[in-house]
């Protein structure tokens, strides 16, 4: 699986993708994939603020129910609606259509501390291969 280059990860497979002051959130292939088909995803209320590593919600699939988390602190701004009733949109197009929220970024120095897209592909290849054997 190919990351998108210009995203930022956790180690907990969330994603965020920067314009501006503005970043957009989602979760990885990795963890879509992990979960199976997802039937439900609890979006974070506008306006909200989050701090970098706070939960906003679980995301909910016919294997299991995952706490999701914030990659950098910040003022939810938008939140993808289409979730509520395509909740599956994350399984088809994590990285794109299937964005969860967006955030006003309070601190951009915090993303210096998420993995780029060559450190995050390696460890994702890494937790595949734990979850294998």
């Amino acid at each position: 699986m190919t990351y998108p280059a210009g995203f930022r990860y956790t180690k907990t497979h969330e994603w965020v993708a920067v314009e501006g002051k503005l970043g957009k959130v989602g979760l990885t292939n990795y963890a879509q994939t992990q979960l199976g088909d997802i039937t439900f995803v609890e979006l974070p209320q506008v306006g909200k603020e989050l701090k970098q590593g706070q939960i906003f919600g679980v995301v909910e699939s016919v294997k299991a129910a995952s706490d999701s988390y914030t990659p950098a602190g910040g003022r939810v701004t938008a939140v993808n609606s289409r979730l509520e009733s395509e909740p599956d949109l994350i399984n088809r197009d994590p990285h794109g259509e299937g964005w969860i929220f967006e955030l006003e970024l309070r601190d951009p120095a915090e993303l210096a501390t998420l993995m780029d897209v060559t450190a995050y592909t390696r460890f994702a290849a890494e937790a595949e291969e734990g979850a294998k054997g």
